[in-house]
């Protein structure tokens, strides 16, 4: 494709569909609960439907989009979204909208495993970070747009119309792609979907203690914010004292930092190594936990004060992702779509868990909130420097044995 912004464009917008379906309808929980005569437990665990099905068909889409190609496997994800976001629209009861969520689930992760790919497929090196810092400025919008776009949506067209946009938006991205996005995987560099070659390559990146840990590196950080992001009705109404039309007070401040992050990533992109960017990033992160804890225990629970930490928690956030993407994709070269959903998917089933098990366990308070952000905040930077570790001592092994 001729123009590489309409690349970046495109990319980053396969990576945002999975952001839109989580949060788009989080403003339409009491709508929908009232309409289904459902609990609130049961609309809260639609997220879960959603989430569990994107993280375990992650790690196939990858293996896929390595044998047959990016394009084509694209393109059959947009449509089973599409469909998926009709199910959901058309949904009697609640039991028909897990169903429809479990689809867009197991179909709104094909663009995000596969868009990354198709970077790191055309372009190398420094120009392969500064692109992927790129995607993440679109990237990073989708959390704030997305529940403003439910928000609005609501009072004109229900929560039937929020639906009715998610399959507007991926009808729109699937003629993007079918017209304008290229194949970027040659025949000659397609792997096989041979059951035994897929299990080895599986094994062989298990085996790989620093791929496993970037992994668990990119799943921790991200997690931390996503505290916040999944129990946003709770944080919003409850905490802030604020209306359901009100998510952009959580939003908007973790968008702005996000925004600013992917910014300067995109800046100092060539001027540091992809482990020193991490590293800074880290450093903002580890800030930002402090003070979040500090607002939490000595002031008030009423806006802005429970918000100051979190875009620049976002910010260092943002300083990571370049980085710890090309660390984790780099590790197998030959396999990078494999690669991509090995990361991909271990931080979807990080934030599935919790989804499941954190958040009704630390929304009740601000600071039990603070407190778990800090906890996986230490655990990620704890995994990144045993990566390093672990990394340098076989680099050390392999250059011994070739002196030997």
């Amino acid at each position: 494709m001729r123009n590489s912004y309409l690349f970046v464009l495109l990319v980053a917008s396969l990576a945002s569909m999975g952001q839109f379906a989580i949060a788009t309808y989080m403003p339409a929980f009491a709508a929908i609960a009232e309409e289904l005569a459902a609990t609130p437990v049961q609309v809260q665990q639609t997220l879960t439907a959603y989430l569990l099905p994107f993280a375990l068909a992650l790690f196939w889409h990858g293996a896929i989009a390595d044998a047959i190609g990016r394009r084509g496997f694209l393109l059959f994800g947009l449509g089973l979204f599409f469909g998926a976001s009709l199910l959901c629209m058309l949904a009697p009861s609640i039991e028909w909208l897990f169903a429809g969520r479990a689809l867009q689930g197991l179909s709104a992760g094909i663009g995000m495993v596969v868009g990354r790919v198709m970077i790191r497929d055309r372009f190398d090196g420094v120009h392969a970070q500064r692109q992927m810092a790129l995607v993440a400025i679109g990237f990073s919008l989708a959390p704030a747009i997305a529940p403003l776009c439910g928000g609005w949506l609501l009072p004109w067209f229900g929560w039937r119309g929020i639906f009715a946009f998610l399959a507007l938006l991926s009808a729109l991205l699937l003629f993007g792609c079918w017209r304008h996005l290229a194949e970027t995987l040659p025949f000659d560099k397609r792997q096989s979907l041979h059951p035994l070659a897929l299990s080895r390559a599986f094994a062989e990146q298990l085996r790989d203690a620093p791929f496993v840990l970037i992994c668990l590196t990119n799943a921790g950080a991200n997690a931390a914010i996503y505290l916040y992001v999944l129990s946003a009705p709770t944080f919003v109404i409850e905490h802030l004292g604020l209306g359901a039309q009100s998510f952009a007070w959580l939003f908007l401040p973790i968008v702005g930092g996000l925004l600013a992050g992917a910014f300067a990533a995109h800046r100092v992109a060539g001027r540091m190594s992809a482990a020193r960017g991490v590293l800074l990033g880290s450093a903002v992160m580890l800030f930002a936990t402090l003070l979040n804890i500090g607002l939490c225990l000595w002031l008030p629970s009423h806006v802005p004060w429970p918000l100051l930490a979190l875009p620049i928690f976002a910010l260092g956030l943002m300083l990571t992702q370049p980085g710890l993407q090309l660390l984790a994709l780099d590790r197998f070269p030959e396999r990078r779509g494999l690669a991509s959903s090995g990361f991909i998917t271990v931080h979807q089933l990080v934030t599935a868990l919790s989804s499941a098990l954190l958040v009704p366990l630390l929304q009740d308070s601000t600071l039990s909130l603070a407190l778990g952000m800090a906890a996986l905040q230490y655990l990620a930077l704890l995994a990144f420097w045993l990566a390093q570790r672990n990394a340098v001592a076989r680099s050390d092994t392999s250059h011994q044995e070739q002196n030997t």
